[in-house]
């Protein structure tokens, strides 16, 4: 089965290090695709903020049938 995993913070390298945790845990045949993306939102006050997205497609291990 195909799933998603997402990664979201404000701070890209929290992100980045738990996506790192994540795919370690993966064998690389699982791994479809990895996504990121970054934003930068103004608030009403003026303050700029990043928003990085870390998005891994992977594919879980097939359960087998008894």
């Amino acid at each position: 089965m195909i799933q998603v995993k997402e990664f979201v913070d404000t701070d890209n390298s929290y992100a980045e290090h738990k996506a790192n945790e994540f795919l370690a845990g993966l064998n690389e045949t699982q791994v479809v695709n990895v996504c990121y993306g970054s934003v930068i939102k103004t608030t009403p006050s003026g303050k700029e903020t990043q928003r990085s997205t870390i998005l891994i497609v992977y594919r879980t291990k097939a359960k087998r049938e008894t």
